[in-house]
C-alpha cells in the first residue's frame, strides 16, 4: 500500500485528487493540507510514503519551500510537485 499525503490549497481539488487515487486499492490518502506550515507538521507525523504538492500555497511558505523542508527532515518520502 501507498500511502499519500495531498497537499493543496484547494479544497475541490484536494477532494477530486482524493477521490481518484482511492479506485486504485495500492493506494491510500492518509492525510490532507491547505497550506505549507501545515504540509512539514503532517508529514513529519505521518510519515506517508508519497506527498502530492501543489507549487503555490498561501500562507507566506510555498510548495518549493515546504517541499525542501519535508525533504530535508524525512529524506524517506518521494515528493510530486504540481
Amino acid at each position: 500500500m501507498i500511502r499519500i499525503l495531498l497537499v493543496d490549497d484547494h479544497d475541490l481539488m484536494r477532494e477530486g485528487v482524493k477521490a481518484l487515487l482511492e479506485r486504485e486499492p495500492e493506494f491510500q490518502v492518509v492525510g490532507e493540507c491547505g497550506d505549507g506550515q501545515d504540509a512539514i507538521r503532517t508529514a513529519s507525523r505521518l510519515k506517508p510514503d508519497v506527498v502530492l504538492m501543489d507549487i503555490s500555497l498561501p500562507g507566506g511558505l510555498g510548495g518549493l519551500e515546504a517541499a525542501t523542508t519535508i525533504l530535508s527532515d524525512n529524506p524517506g518520502i518521494k515528493l510530486i510537485v504540481l
